[in-house]
């Protein structure tokens, strides 16, 4: 009897095993599909824009002289007018809008007009510092334009130098790509495997002439080719629709995807001691939750990790995810090599040695 070709073998399950996944809506929607959403609407945010802050004008207002003017051209101000003192009231109360501006003439004995701009907030109103600058500063380029000789005890100068747009896709991006790996490897493989074992597939594998690394190196193989599908299609929109910065062009994505299969193996082997261990399916969720939501919440997925106290910082700089995700932002944006990155490529490594022995413990056949 002729021995199986091991390698012929590692292709024919991992070609299956990808085509398994293909077919699973779990593993389309939680892998690939929430993570475009999440691409498509945060890379959408501009991030950078201030927010836009809504003024009802007051009834009996001069709506026709310079300075009223002058606030409407503001961006960041939008003026209602139309509104009576009730409705201008009730919407402050509830916060739909920010304040009631009144401008009316006085009685100034200057030659030149002169108006008095009176501003109405409540406690519900957020953001009025800046919008009391914003009016100071548009009513001061009025007065530099009509009284262009008063002196000045200060001149500002602004020089900007030469660099790339930080865009909230280059932060949303490589953060949904560690969510599609986290994802894939970790409910992904639990789940499968344990549905293997339970339909006594493994077994029967087990019994066949296939080498055991040549079984899963075909699982990992069939994994490594659906994540970078999903890598080609999540960095393909962040690239071409939102303008997803790759520093060096097609060198720094293939550095991304390299480093990429660190991760893959760490989180993969979370799927795979997670599928040892527990005795029925509806055990996975609740352990796999307890390793995904936390490094989800933490990992500067949605948001910066220094906006957690200091003293949490240090845990969250261990964890996996965000070595991994951070990895990927210096690479894509800063241009940084793998190489030029020992704290994260080195963390990885740890937590592949971490991971692996104890994946090939739990690791059951039947």
């Amino acid at each position: 009897m002729n021995k199986p070709n091991q390698v012929k073998a590692t292709i024919t399950i991992a070609r299956f095993s990808l085509l398994a996944m293909l077919k699973s809506p779990t593993s389309i929607v939680f892998s690939l599909l929430f993570p475009i959403i999440f691409i498509t609407v945060f890379g959408s945010i501009n991030v950078g824009k201030a927010p836009v802050i809504k003024l009802a004008v007051a009834g009996g207002s001069d709506t026709s002289n310079i300075v009223f003017k002058a606030i409407r051209e503001i961006s960041t101000i939008s003026l209602k007018t139309g509104m009576s003192a009730a409705e201008q009231v009730e919407d402050m109360r509830k916060g739909r809008i920010a304040g009631v501006i009144s401008i009316v003439p006085d009685s100034s004995s200057s030659k030149a007009p002169h108006y008095s701009i009176h501003l109405q907030t409540s406690p519900s109103a957020g953001n009025m510092g800046l919008t009391e600058t914003m009016i100071d500063e548009a009513i001061s380029k009025i007065d530099q334009k009509f009284f262009p000789g008063n002196a000045s005890i200060a001149a500002l100068t602004v020089t900007q130098l030469p660099g790339r747009v930080y865009r909230s896709i280059d932060f949303i991006l490589p953060g949904q790509l560690g969510f599609s790996l986290l994802m894939a490897g970790v409910y992904g493989s639990s789940f499968l495997l344990f549905s293997l074992r339970q339909n006594l597939v493994l077994k029967r594998l087990r019994a066949t002439p296939v080498k055991r690394r040549s079984i899963i190196a075909g699982e990992m193989l069939s994994r490594l080719f659906f994540h970078i599908l999903s890598f080609i299609i999540m960095v393909g929109i962040g690239y071409y629709v939102f303008e997803f910065t790759l520093v060096n062009g097609i060198t720094t994505f293939m550095e991304m995807l390299v480093f990429s299969l660190f991760g893959l193996g760490i989180f993969m082997g979370i799927g795979f001691i997670i599928s040892g261990v527990v005795q029925s399916e509806n055990a996975i969720s609740p352990i796999a939750n307890t390793v995904v939501l936390p490094q989800l919440l933490l990992c500067g997925l949605f948001f910066p990790i220094e906006n957690y106290p200091f003293w949490m910082q240090h845990f969250i700089n261990a964890l996996p995810l965000t070595m991994f995700v951070d990895g990927l932002r210096k690479i894509a944006f800063e241009g940084a090599h793998i190489w030029q990155m020992p704290f994260n490529v080195c963390g990885l490594v740890v937590w592949t040695f971490i991971i692996v022995p104890m994946a090939g413990k739990a690791f059951r056949w039947e």
